[in-house]
This record gives C-alpha cells, structure tokens and sequence, in this order.
C-alpha cells in the first residue's frame, strides 16, 4: 500500500504540474492582484410510484466561494487563497438537511525572489470545517458527532523553497515543516491525536503544488496537490491530499463545476483513499 501511496503521488505531481507544456507566460506584477468567484449550485431530482427503475428523491444545495489576494513589491511576493466550500442534501424521507461537503481552508505563502523564477519561502496552511459532522446508523439516524466547527482544525507552516513561474503555476517545497492537530476534548484521541490527548505534533517534509489550466474556451481546470511526510513517526507513509475543480462557464451569470477530491492520511485509521466528487450546475459571480 505504501509503494502505491508513493506511486500515485509521483503521478499527480508529473501530471498535475509538469505534463502540460502550455503555461500561461502572465508576468508578475507589482501591486495588489485580488479576484474570486463565488458559485451556488442547486440538484433535485423526484420520481413517481411508476418509475420501475428505482431510486430516492432528494435536493442538494451548495456554496463554493473561492477567493485570491496577492501582493508584489520587487522580489517579494505574498500569495492568499481562501476557500470556504458547504453543501447539504435532504433526501425523500428524511426530516432533515443533512451536512455533505463542508470545508474551510487560508494558505498563505511569503516568498524573496533568489533567482529565475526561484524564491526563499514561508508558507502557512489552516484547514477546518465550518459545521458539525455526524455518524448516522443504517436507518440514516444520527448516532453522535464527530466534528464540529474549527476541531479538528490542522496548522502547517515552514520554511522552504518556491518555484513560481506564474499566478496559475507554481510549486513550493519545505523540507522542515511543522504540522499541528488540534481538537475539543469531546473528540480526543481521533484524527491522529493519542488517546486523552486533544493536539498532536508533527514535523517533516511538504510539497505543496498548484497548477490552473484553459482547456478550451470557458472550461478552465484547477489543480492543487498537498504532500507530507513526519519524520517523527512512519516517515514512509505520505500524506495525500489532491483537488480538482474543473469549472465550465455557460455565460457571464450561470456555469457548471466538477469538483473532485482524492486523500490520504493513514492517522485517520481508513483503509485506502478517501474520495470526494460534486458535481453542480448554478449562479456563478466573479468579484
């Protein structure tokens, strides 16, 4: 498992950030580059006593804004990207809206111009929800929760190397980065954290890449790939966290986003890859 782990990480690095050889040449210029989008999509589907096929009526509604502030001043650069994603589903049946996407995340990078497009860095990463999260029962009850909002909530920050050759392409390397853990002590002893315990420490080694894409006329691609290492403990085993949104723009007011989401973190206790895909078509506002 570990050999794949490592496999399929080297594969999204090369085809997530290298493959492609068309990269936009925008230069990087001096002041205050701020833009976002926010983009609320909406699903419903029914069906009636006759409809042999089978299947659940539900209505799903969901929130993604996505927002990047950066500033140049000669060889200094500071890079901020905010993205607040929450989404909630209801099927027939249910008395509830129930929680299915809720992620709250600033990563935010300072970085001094050493040569070409090579830079001196210092990055900083927080990643949490927003709402609480429930485990439910195989009659779809609620059987107690396991998160609510900023616990858990994951720091990373360190010093590294970041190769930038534009907004929309760029990859940055900290070979000495701390991670932290924090949680309510209604959840310690989960997400890695020991049995009584409500934080844990880590420092190794992070990757993090991000890559965004026309591939043709108002159908963009957006990349963003997260790798880490503790040297404290299992150094071998590298966590993965790789996003995809792919966002098809049908005019100025209304577009479609795929969003597709891929992780790994063996201190979850999961076996394997945990998988995320939305899919969504609604009113999309660019500020």
């Amino acid at each position: 498992m570990k050999r794949i782990v490592f496999a399929f990480a080297l594969t999204l690095i090369s085809s997530s950030l290298f493959a492609q050889e068309e990269v936009a040449k925008d230069s990087i210029k001096d002041g205050w580059k701020r833009g976002g989008n926010v983009l609320i999509t909406f699903n419903q589907s029914a069906f009636n006593n006759e409809w042999t096929a089978g299947g659940i009526g539900n209505i799903a509604a969901n929130i993604l804004v996505n927002y990047d502030f950066n500033y140049t001043k000669g060889n200094l650069i500071w890079d901020n990207k905010l993205i607040a994603d929450y989404g909630v589903n209801k099927n027939d049946g249910d008395d509830t809206f129930k929680k299915n996407n809720d992620r709250l995340e600033l990563n935010s990078l300072v970085g001094k111009k050493m040569k070409g497009h090579w830079y001196y860095s210092f990055y900083f990463n927080m990643k949490t929800q927003m709402d609480k999260g429930f485990a439910y029962d195989d009659n779809n009850a609620a059987i107690g929760a396991t998160s609510h909002f900023f616990s858990p909530v994951y720091f990373q920050a360190g010093p590294g190397f970041l190769w930038k050759k534009s907004d929309n392409f760029h990859v940055n390397i900290s070979p000495a980065a701390s991670k932290l853990i924090i949680v309510h002590k209604e959840f310690a002893g989960a997400f890695g954290t020991e049995p009584g315990d409500t934080e844990r420490f880590e420092l190794g080694a992070a990757v993090r890449g991000y890559y965004k894409v026309d591939l043709m006329k108002n159908i963009s691609m957006e990349n963003i790939l997260a790798l880490y290492s503790n040297y404290l403990e299992d150094a071998q085993n590298v966590d993965v966290d790789y996003t995809m949104n792919l966002a098809m723009q049908v005019n100025k007011y209304i577009s479609a986003n795929l969003t597709f989401q891929a992780i790994y973190d063996d201190n979850t206790q999961r076996n394997g890859f945990q998988i995320r895909e939305t899919f969504g078509l609604g009113f999309n506002y660019a500020f």
